[in-house]
Order: structure tokens, then C-alpha cells, then sequence
């Protein structure tokens, strides 16, 4: 295949996952902010969203302070924004064209729709009335997209390119997402169950802010059924850490991963493919108890520095290289 071929269907995938994922966590600060807290703890928390996405001082450029208005304005309909959720879908739907010929009819409508579709919902204030039914659209038009690719493309390489792009973007986005919002929790709690010291009060909060953070990654049920308990810290970064039957894990995003790579590769000694062994070796046997021994932070600051290495061998072996 044609590197500029795979280039354009790898970051078409890309931005769709983007897209969905940024849906997702704009919508958890969404639902945690319904909850009663602090000014300076919903601050903190659109803040976050920020930071995920290291937008912090670009937003910073055009608005004064951080509100939700602001944020989720900056991050769903500013077209200069690289990241926003108009930009995303503006990019995949690009990409798709570029490479009209290698998709099949059901995935190019899907892509054109979906640009179709966000700029009317857009414009008609729809995204401004009821935020949360706009993110769910998000959500269920990447389930749409990626449930199409599979069901009609032939499962040649360019749907192999498509998978990698989906799954390395979602092993980056999941990072961030547990990455800020633990951050953002005293690291003393680690290790405590819900019903310690605090008061009714603060449990009840700490149940919804991790239930919310359990629901963005579509991990609520999950949990439930995994570990028949109330929900704790030190579980549900293991769950979306290390679990490989948790699809939004970055242990499964590694799998699919290293998967795809060996499909695509012709050299099964490739410094690519060994990068990506070693990470994904690293989450097969790890322990969520280390980790946070170690230091949750620290880890998954270097997961991300070695995500993104990974997608730079990954562009140069087989891509046309550049920064995304």
C-alpha cells in the first residue's frame, strides 16, 4: 500500500477516536459539574480538560478565565482549535476524501454525514440546548464509523492502518483522561476504602465523581461486574490501566496495537514492533499496586512520552512523517 494511502486512513481513524474521546471527557466534567462543589473544584475540573488535551495556554490566549461555556465552546465548535470536536470531524471526514477510492460506499457516507450532520446541529444551537444528548451523538457516530469499517472493509492492510490509528489515539486519550482526573485526587486517598473518615457528604460526591469517570470510558457496568463492589480508586485505575477485557483500557489499546503492527509489518524484527512489545509487555504483567507505589502520575506521563515515540516509529516505517 501507498504510504500516503495508510497516512490518510491511519488519521482518519485518529481524529474519529479523538473526536469520540474528547465527546467523553468534556461530557464527565459535564455531569461532575451538576454536582454540588466548590468554585475552586469546578474550576479545577474544566481545567483538567484542558490540560488533557495541552490547551491550557492556548485557551488562555483567547479567554480571560475558566468556565464551562468557555471551555466546552473552545473545545466542541472553534475551528482554529486543532483539537476541538468540529476540527476532528472536519479532519477524518478530509482524510476519508482523500482516499475516497479505498473505502467503501457505507464508510465514506458515514464520514460525509457525520461532517454534515455536526455542522447543522451546530448551527441550529442544539449542541448549546442539551450538551449531553450533542455528546452522545459524538459517541454514537464513532461507534457507527468504526462498526461500519469493520463490517464492509476488506480486511486488507488499509483496514489494518485504520485499526491502528483507532487504537493508538485511544491508548493516548485514556491515559490523559486517568492521568488528570487522578491527579487531581489526593494521592494519600490511594488505598482507602469509600466509607473512611470523610463525611456522608464527601462520599457521596467521591461515588459520583468516580462513577462519572467510569461512565465517560463506558467502564460503569464494567466495574459492577468485575469486582461486585463499591468503587474504589486503586480498582478503577487498574480496570483502565490493565485490564485486557476492558475495551478502553490501555492495556487492550496495546493488544490491538501490536496486533494490527504485526499485519502490517514485513519485518518481525522491526524497532517499531519492538516498542510496541516491550510497552504492551510492560501492561500484561504490571501490578496496579506497583504502579501506584512507584507513582500513578510519574507512569503515566512516561506512557504517554513512549505512546507518542511509538507513533513517530510508526509514521517513519510506514507513513509520510509528521507531527499529529
Amino acid at each position: 500500500m501507498l504510504s500516503r494511502t495508510a497516512d490518510h486512513l491511519f488519521w482518519m481513524s485518529r481524529y474519529m477516536e479523538r473526536a469520540e474521546n474528547t465527546a467523553r471527557m468534556l461530557n464527565v466534567s459535564y455531569e461532575t459539574s451538576l454536582l454540588p462543589q466548590s468554585a475552586a473544584a469546578a474550576q479545577a475540573g474544566w481545567e483538567g480538560i484542558l490540560s488533557i488535551s495541552e490547551l491550557l495556554p492556548s485557551y488562555l490566549a483567547l479567554y480571560k478565565t475558566i468556565n464551562p461555556r468557555d471551555v466546552m465552546e473552545f473545545m466542541v465548535k472553534d475551528v482554529d482549535n486543532p483539537s476541538s470536536i468540529i476540527s476532528c470531524l472536519r479532519a477524518a471526514r478530509e482524510n476519508a476524501r482523500a482516499v475516497r477510492g479505498t473505502l467503501t460506499t457505507e464508510v465514506w457516507e458515514t464520514q460525509n454525514q457525520t461532517w454534515l450532520e455536526v455542522n447543522r446541529m451546530l448551527k441550529s444551537g442544539q449542541f448549546e440546548r442539551d450538551p449531553g444528548q450533542f455528546f452522545e451523538w459524538v459517541k454514537f457516530r464513532s461507534h457507527l464509523s468504526r462498526g461500519v469499517t469493520v463490517g464492509t472493509m476488506l480486511m486488507d492492510e488499509a483496514l489494518h492502518f485504520m485499526r491502528l490509528g483507532t487504537f493508538l489515539e485511544r491508548a493516548d486519550n485514556t491515559a490523559r483522561l486517568v492521568d488528570v482526573k487522578f491527579h487531581a485526587m489526593d494521592n494519600d486517598y490511594f488505598g482507602m476504602p469509600l466509607a473512611g473518615h470523610e463525611g456522608e457528604a464527601e462520599k457521596e460526591y467521591d461515588f459520583y465523581h468516580w462513577s462519572a469517570i467510569l461512565r465517560s470510558v463506558s467502564g460503569f457496568e464494567v466495574y459492577r461486574k468485575v469486582y461486585r463492589d463499591v468503587i474504589k480508586p486503586e480498582r478503577v485505575a487498574e480496570l483502565l490501566i490493565l485490564r485486557a477485557d476492558m475495551p478502553r483500557s490501555l492495556h487492550a489499546s496495546l493488544n490491538e496495537v501490536m496486533a494490527n503492527l504485526r499485519l502490517v509489518s514485513s519485518d518481525a524484527s522491526s524497532e517499531t514492533l519492538r516498542q510496541a512489545g516491550k510497552l504492551r509487555g510492560e501492561l500484561a504483567f504490571g501490578r496496579v499496586d506497583e504502579i501506584l507505589a512507584t507513582g500513578l502520575h510519574a507512569f503515566l506521563t512516561q506512557f504517554l512520552e513512549r505512546v507518542n515515540t511509538l507513533g513517530g516509529h510508526i509514521s517513519r516505517e510506514f507513513l509520510l512523517p509528521q507531527a499529529g
